[in-house]
């Protein structure tokens, strides 16, 4: 059994405009619903054994925040590269590379692959996987070659102003 988690990074601030895409920081609402998700996450019970972001500054500030909220240690962070804007078969690419002894698989990366990979794994759930959105499944395998849909079994669908 595997465990999947997928987080779309937290609201991005668009008001310094000679900022790249890769460079945008959270805004201030961002940096309110990233600690959510990682209390929220962390009261799931999920535990990562790797965490893995796109280098985007606005995803990379997502995962550590969560990281901390989670007490994972943050020299075990990852950055992909191949993360940033993935498409879903990017993901997949990405998910399948990760060494089959990380049981659980936290992945911080961007739309509309994320809302993209969130329907593979559990068709018609979302039509949009909002910022700081998290779908998390336990996958019936051994493995991470998820090219073929697999069985999954929710876990947790949540985002920051999801009635609780």
């Amino acid at each position: 059994m595997k465990t999947l988690t997928i987080v779309r990074h937290a609201k991005s601030s668009w008001d310094n405009q000679k900022l790249s895409d890769r460079e945008r920081p959270l805004n201030k609402r961002g940096e309110r619903d990233a600690p959510i998700i990682g209390q929220r996450l962390s009261e799931a019970g999920i535990r990562p054994s790797l965490i893995a972001s796109s280098p985007a500054v606005r995803a990379w500030t997502t995962a550590r925040v969560i990281a901390a909220e989670m007490s994972y240690p943050f020299e075990f962070l990852m950055r992909e590269n191949n993360l940033y804007l993935a498409s879903l078969n990017d993901l997949l690419d990405v998910i399948v590379e990760q060494d089959e002894g990380f049981q659980s698989l936290l992945i911080v990366g961007h739309n509309p692959g994320l809302t993209d990979l969130a329907n593979f794994l559990c068709p018609d759930l979302t039509n949009n996987l909002p910022t700081a959105g998290v779908v998390s499944v336990n996958i019936d395998q051994d493995h991470w070659k998820l090219y073929e849909q697999p069985k999954t079994e929710l876990i947790l669908h949540d985002y920051p102003k999801k009635e609780r």
